[in-house]
């Protein structure tokens, strides 16, 4: 059997995960004995190890860093056609992901899991979209593909990071952002108008704060959004939530983070295979977010590819 391959983002959690590395390597070793290590450089790294790894046989591919490592990962063994697994140290900031598979975030408890879990298939999404070039490209997602609020949130808290967080050199930073980006995009922000297909449905022109395809429960740092969502079903939850207004927002966004959000008037939640989203005007670019990252932006369309995964959880 082959060594594990760590798969490491050193800037993850504005560079603490670097800074942690030795202490996560000893965790490492004393699960695992043996494992090999590649370090990111930049973005697309990560998914480019995968596919080198996988190719040449690395039966077990671990990410460590936040969503967008786990991402990067994810599709380079999807990609290469290979049929390896993947294994997680969670070591960024949000955790979404991490979340719904009940992997802690200690180091050395999700080191553990690595050696005594058990291997289960998920299903992925394929998000097909345009890209910032303008090309129409395709990439696959673990936890959530969504458009609207969503990304003007995760906009704002590049922004933010990139005017002032680096100075506080930590995950808390990141946190910091975010909270305020979320904050200045709630009260900025206006409805997004979209035509929205599910499966083989009728097309429906929306107006709405945002829209999530949901394939895991979580996303935007720990809000629960598709609290029922399960990875193995075969569908996506899909949640709209429609024109809220800011009041509403931060009166309600207690019941987000809970999953209490679903009874509320004017949230809908249904299940489908096969999405389709497109603006209503089109010469309005609406961003898409895919696992925390703005890859592009609508038209898009999302599909679920069933046990398409190999991943270590918990048993």
């Amino acid at each position: 059997m082959s060594k594990p391959l760590i798969i490491v983002n050193p800037s993850s959690a504005s560079g603490a995960t670097g800074r942690a590395w030795p202490g996560i390597a000893s965790d490492l070793a004393a699960q695992l004995g043996g494992f090999d290590v590649e370090f990111t450089t930049q973005a697309g790294a990560a998914k480019r190890l995968a596919v080198a790894a996988a190719e040449r046989g690395v039966e077990l591919i671990v990410a460590c860093g936040g969503d967008g490592t786990i991402n990067e990962v994810a599709n380079g063994i999807l990609g290469s056609g290979k049929d390896s697994e993947l294994g997680i140290i969670p070591s960024g900031t949000g955790g979404d992901f991490r979340r719904t598979l009940k992997i802690p975030t200690r180091p050395i408890d999700a080191a553990a899991i690595l050696r005594d879990g058990k291997t289960v298939r998920i299903d992925v999404g394929r998000a097909e979209f345009v890209d910032h070039a303008g090309e129409t490209v395709s990439r696959y997602f673990l936890g959530m593909a969504s458009f609207g609020l969503s990304g003007e949130v995760i906009s704002r808290a590049k922004r933010e990071r990139s005017a002032w967080v680096p100075a506080l050199n930590d995950g808390a930073g990141n946190k910091i952002a975010y909270a305020r980006a979320a904050f200045e995009a709630v009260l900025a922000q206006t409805a997004v108008e979209a035509l929205v297909q599910i499966d083989d449905g009728r097309e429906k022109r929306l107006r709405l704060t945002n829209l999530c395809i949901a394939n895991a429960r979580y996303f935007g740092g720990g809000m629960k959004i598709a609290p029922d969502a399960k990875l193995t079903d075969g569908r996506f939850d899909v949640v709209t939530i429609g024109d809220l207004g800011a009041a509403r927002i931060f009166r309600n966004a207690h019941k987000l983070f809970r999953g209490t959000h679903l009874n509320l008037r004017d949230v809908h939640h249904t299940l489908g295979a096969n999405v389709s989203a497109r603006p209503v005007d089109k010469g309005i670019l609406i961003a898409l977010e895919v696992d925390g990252e703005l890859p592009g932006h609508l038209p898009a369309k999302l599909a679920i590819v069933p046990r398409a995964l190999r991943i270590r959880v918990p048993k």
